[in-house]
C-alpha cells in the first residue's frame, strides 16, 4: 500500500522568510548610512520583485 506524498514544507516557511527579510531591511535602514542604506534598498526591491512575480504567476 502506497503512502500519499506529504507536502515538502510548511506553509509558514515562505512568509517567515519574507518577514525576516522585511525586518532585516527595516533594521538596516534605521541603524546606519551608506552600506546599510544599500542593503535596505536591495531587500525592499527584492520584496517588491517577489510580489510582482507572484502577481504575474497567479492562476486566477
Amino acid at each position: 500500500m502506497n503512502k500519499p506524498s506529504a507536502a515538502t514544507g510548511s506553509p509558514f516557511t515562505a512568509p517567515a522568510w519574507i518577514a525576516a527579510a522585511s525586518v532585516l531591511g527595516l533594521v538596516s535602514a534605521l541603524i546606519g548610512d551608506g552600506v546599510f542604506d544599500m542593503v535596505s534598498w536591495a531587500v525592499f526591491a527584492a520584496l517588491i520583485g517577489l510580489v510582482v512575480r507572484a502577481w504575474l504567476k497567479r492562476t486566477r
